[in-house]
Formats: C-alpha cells, structure tokens, sequence
C-alpha cells in the first residue's frame, strides 16, 4: 500500500492530493513570514512584535501587519493555552486512535467535539485510523464514560495511550539559518537509588538510528543496565522489544541505574 503520500501520488487518491496542496499552493511565504511564525511558536504570549521586528530586522507595524495576514489566510489559527491537566486534582490526559469507517470524516470530527472531556481532535489522511482524539477525564471511570460517548457515535476505537507529557519546538528550518538547536535531552529525572531516566530525541547520523535494541547492545551502543522504557514517534507511543528500531526523530526514554554517561547520549544524538 505505501505511505498516504505515496497513495496519493500513484493516484490512489488524487482528491486528497489536490485537496491537501490546493491551499499551501495558493499562499505566498518569504522569510519574514517564516521567522514570525517560528517565534511566535517559541512562545506567543511573551513575544510581541517590536520583539519580533528586532531579531528579523523589519518594523514593528510590518510585523502586525504580517501576522494579520497570516490569521486572516488561516495559517495562523490561534493561540492556545499548554495547561498541564495533572497538576489540576490529578486529571488524565488520554490519547484515541479512531477510525470512522465510511462515515463522513469531517462531520465525525465536529460531532466528536461534543462529547464532554474531548480537547482535540485531529483528522489523518488515511483510512483507518483516521481521527485522532485528545481527552481529559478527572480520573479512569470518567475516561471510561468519555470512550462510551465517542463510541456511542458509531466511531471505532482503535488503540488508545494515557499521555505522561508533551513537547513542542518551533519549526527548525523557519527559524535563523545556522542558530544551534537546543539541546535534545529534554528531561532528566531520579529514581529509586542511582537510576536516571532521560528522555531523548534521535538525531539525524545517530549511531543507534536504523538498528533494532538488540543490534545496539550487541554493538555496545546500550549498556546492559540501560533499559529503553518507551519510544514515541509520529503514531505513537511504542513499548520497545529487542527487535524494535529506533529510527530518526523517535523520542526515546531510557532508564539506567548506574547513571546515564556521555557515551549512552553519544549513541542517541551523534554529538562527541
């Protein structure tokens, strides 16, 4: 079958493909756009827009002006609080997998949005698996209750993952050419006596990218007392065997008792 893109260009589904490309077609970007856009995405309630003119080297009124455009041509879509529901009574964040089948996608999605609890909703390309829906309950009878009403609209659920934590990072290549990256270890934590967990993102010539874990530590790449906990990736969240491999962007979490070395990081990212 091939990936959706790979459909579409062999003309599985040339509506989507036209459906997709018309609008990025129809609008016109140049750097300045791309450097408003990459800001704003760091962080839109502290940036303004003599902030903005500043670092791209235009005036401020340009840059309002720029970011009208961008709201009224819909690329722009709003600006949305990041609300860490478990720190509200305990809340959970659930993540479903659904797929509506040859009911109307579209009116699925709004109709969706109506059940209590549903924050997001997120159409796919595809056939199966087809939504992508973000809940939040006060606790797993009220996940429970939320499933039966996604359900009761004739939508299949898939797979579903209790989400931990989510990341964002602005667009790399909108940002200034050459504006070294954060770093990618974006999370280190104890555990019980000496254990570290680190959570990861795959660099692109990472020694471990494109082998399974069981190639890896053959080649001594993962310690025998690192443990790889998760690997999350554009589908989702993976529970890692020895078979699985880690590939290019997956976000990976790791676990060692003895204390996560520069090398272990090495593997991961590729940097010396």
């Amino acid at each position: 079958m091939g990936t959706v893109f790979e459909q579409m260009r062999n003309g599985t589904s040339k509506a989507l493909w036209n459906q997709y490309f018309h609008i990025n077609m129809a609008i016109q970007f140049d750097t300045v756009d791309e450097r408003i856009l990459y800001y704003l995405s760091q962080d839109a309630r502290h940036t303004s827009a003599p902030d903005i003119a500043e670092k791209v080297d235009v005036s401020a009124p340009t840059v309002r002006n720029r970011i009208r455009r961008l709201e009224e041509e819909g690329v722009i879509r709003g600006y949305h609080t990041d609300i860490d529901y478990q720190k509200v009574n305990g809340r959970l964040t659930n993540h479903y997998i659904c797929s509506t089948g040859n009911r109307d996608r579209g009116e699925m999605a709004q109709r969706v949005l109506d059940v209590q609890g549903v924050i997001n909703v997120r159409e796919i390309m595809s056939g199966k698996g087809d939504l992508r829906i973000t809940v939040v309950g006060e606790d797993t009878d009220d996940l429970t209750r939320i499933a039966q009403g996604i359900s009761s609209l004739g939508i299949e659920i898939d797979d579903e993952d209790l989400i931990h934590r989510e990341y964002f990072r602005a667009y790399a290549p909108f940002g200034p050419r050459g504006e070294a990256l954060a770093s990618p270890v974006t999370g280190v934590a104890g555990l019980a006596g000496d254990a570290d967990v680190v959570e990861i993102l795959v660099r692109e010539h990472a020694p471990i990218a494109g082998k399974t874990l069981e190639e890896a530590n053959q080649a001594g790449l993962v310690p025998s007392d690192m443990l790889v906990v998760q690997v999350n990736r554009d589908e989702g969240t993976i529970t890692p065997t020895g078979e699985t491999v880690i590939e290019q962007d997956d976000f990976v979490t790791i676990h060692s008792r003895s204390g996560v070395t520069e090398g272990t990081l090495e593997a991961f990212t590729g940097d010396r």
